[in-house]
């Protein structure tokens, strides 16, 4: 706004006393100020309201007008209420540094006078932020974006004063300006977000953490062909991005809201251009996965793979490694709050959230999973994850190379492994996706170990796939599991059908349960401590803080009643298996 504006307003009650050739000033803020020297918290711009306290006698008005002028303030507004009249000294200093000065009448609170500024000039910026964001907004429609979506949260930085971030589902951050949101506060945002839309509630959405709130706004993709009145939720929710902005959004004016939207709708460009560049990535992985599983020839598996390495991994100048990772996203029948039908396809889902989950949760940008190749059939994703081969050890570096074949998959390097797993992976985003799958969806995902050759693909992919199921006999909306679980009674214990289980589990540890309720014995717990320390006395009794001679009447006890003899290998076996079932 300009200063003129002042004067055309007559509930405001100032006069002017001096600079009238200046009043077109642009007034960028304001600020009120009775300190001699307010030099620090000045940045050029403001009105300065002043009630005169600092002023003593005639020479106080030179230095303090002085200030004012090499700050660069657009002018001074000074009270009545302290002195009467405004000094003629002050009104000689301001014409001398050619500041415009203000007389405020008594009557006049500076609230008044500060409500009206903030409210104009925050009016004005929004109306040049919607030009710029309206004019960015046709620039990258019709060709390639000048600095992605860095540019238009830099600009609500510096016209709104709001501090904004584009956050993936997971919390990962795409983009900010100024300060990174830390991980934790990005990854509880992404899951209040998507809890929030999982409810049907209407944006944007308010949060609190650590006492600062935030309101979120989703950034729906605007390529994905019906609108979300007519479309499941479930088929987006865990690949829309969002904005998350400091500040709360539930008393803005419908305008700044408006403007927020448009800012999303700009985002959602930037997203669709993000998609477009995974199509190379997919379609490469599409066909590598088609080949394996319909058994082709190794050497055209490998010719396809020499496309890829160039495209996943540019300047390796080897041939990688790779490791594949599948994972499956299956919802109940009977649909989201609000949705056209109850059929949601697991496959693209799946698909989303592996390009997502694949990306290292530090690394920021909307290009950070180029690397990454995952195609679907059916409800199924798999991940083609290249690894740098240099990472890994030679088949001479372990014990049984020898014995080893060229397409297993390779013994890993602890230290200096690259290689994926499968805890790891959902460690930073089991929350937020957990919030998004609600309670009528589940994730889960196997990883494989990494192979060196295109005999290998066939043998991991099946790896991975054995893994996932593993991970789908577990409780809980999102599980996973790793390659080297299948090496172990994990893999066997999920499987064993429930009335197997139970009928197992009953003959042996029944009677000890019974015995315990009776007579406090504590038989269970001492079993599962002597099998713990591998059947040695000495250890399980200092664990249990006991003689050995108690343990030894307490496991003599489990013997009596179960009929069994643990100094037997198999005795042990079908105990350990016991507890681990019950």
């Amino acid at each position: 706004m300009r200063l003129r504006a002042l004067l055309d307003t007559d509930a405001l009650g100032l006069r002017l006393l001096g600079g009238d050739d200046e009043l077109d000033r642009s007034v960028r803020g304001v600020m009120t100020t009775d300190l001699r020297d307010p030099s620090r918290y000045l940045t050029g711009g403001e009105l300065v309201l002043t009630g005169l306290a600092w002023h003593r006698d005639a020479a106080d008005s030179e230095p303090f007008v002085r200030i004012l002028a090499n700050a660069g303030v657009a002018g001074l507004a000074a009270g009545e209420a302290e002195l009467g009249d405004i000094p003629d000294d002050l009104v000689e200093a301001c014409r001398r540094h050619r500041l415009p000065l203000f007389a405020v009448n008594e009557t006049v609170a500076f609230a008044t006078i500060t409500e009206y500024v903030v409210r104009q000039v925050s009016g004005e910026r929004a109306g040049d932020l919607a030009a710029v964001v309206d004019r960015h907004r046709r620039l990258m429609t019709s060709g390639p974006a000048g600095g992605g979506p860095e540019v238009v949260l830099d600009l609500l930085g510096s016209d709104l004063d709001l501090q904004a971030w584009v956050l993936s589902p997971t919390g990962r951050q795409i983009a900010g300006a100024g300060a990174p949101l830390p991980a934790p506060a990005g990854a509880e945002l992404a899951g209040l977000h998507l809890a929030a839309v999982r409810t049907g509630r209407r944006a944007p959405y308010r949060a609190a953490i650590g006492g600062v709130a935030y309101s979120l706004f989703p950034i729906r993709n605007s390529s994905r062909g019906a609108g979300p009145a007519s479309r499941d939720v479930r088929e987006t929710v865990l690949s829309d991005w969002l904005l998350a902005v400091e500040a709360d959004a539930s008393d803005w004016p419908a305008a700044r809201l408006d403007l927020l939207q448009g800012v999303t709708q700009l985002i959602a460009v930037e997203r669709d251009r993000r998609d477009a560049a995974r199509t190379v990535r997919r379609r490469l992985a599409q066909e590598v996965l088609e080949l394996v599983q319909a058994g082709a020839p190794p050497a055209e598996i490998a010719a396809r793979l020499r496309v890829a390495a160039p495209v996943l991994l540019p300047g390796l100048g080897s041939a990688p490694h790779w490791q594949v990772v599948v994972a499956r996203v299956d919802w109940d029948e009977q649909g989201a709050p609000g949705s056209a039908g109850s059929g949601v396809a697991g496959g693209p889902v799946a698909q989303a959230l592996l390009e997502e989950i694949l990306v290292d949760p530090a690394v920021t940008g909307p290009d950070s999973a180029d690397r990454i190749a995952v195609a679907h059939s059916g409800d199924e994703a798999v991940a083609l994850v290249p690894l740098p081969a240099v990472a890994l050890p030679d088949a001479g570096d372990t014990p049984d190379a020898d014995d080893a074949s060229p397409d297993s998959p390779e013994p890993e390097r602890s230290g200096e492994d690259p290689a994926l797993h499968a805890d790891v992976l959902l460690a930073a985003v089991r929350a937020p996706l957990a919030a998004g799958l609600a309670d009528d969806g589940r994730l889960t995902l196997g990883v494989s170990a990494s192979v060196h050759s295109p005999e290998g693909l066939r043998g991991a992919l099946e790896e991975a796939r054995h893994a996932r199921r593993v991970a789908a006999a577990r409780p809980g909306r999102v599980c996973a599991a790793g390659h080297h679980e299948l090496a172990s009674h994990v893999l066997l214990l999920p499987f064993v059908p429930d009335d197997v289980r139970r009928a197992f589990t009953a003959r042996l540890l029944d009677p000890l349960r019974d015995y315990d309720r009776r007579h406090r014995a504590e038989l269970i717990p001492t079993l599962e401590s002597f099998l713990d320390c591998d059947g040695s006395w000495t250890r399980c009794a200092a664990r249990l803080h006991l003689h050995v001679n108690t343990l030894r009447y307490r496991i003599g006890r489990i013997e009596q009643l179960t009929g069994r003899d643990l100094s037997r290998l198999e005795d042990k076996l079908d105990f350990f298996l016991a507890l681990r079932m019950s």
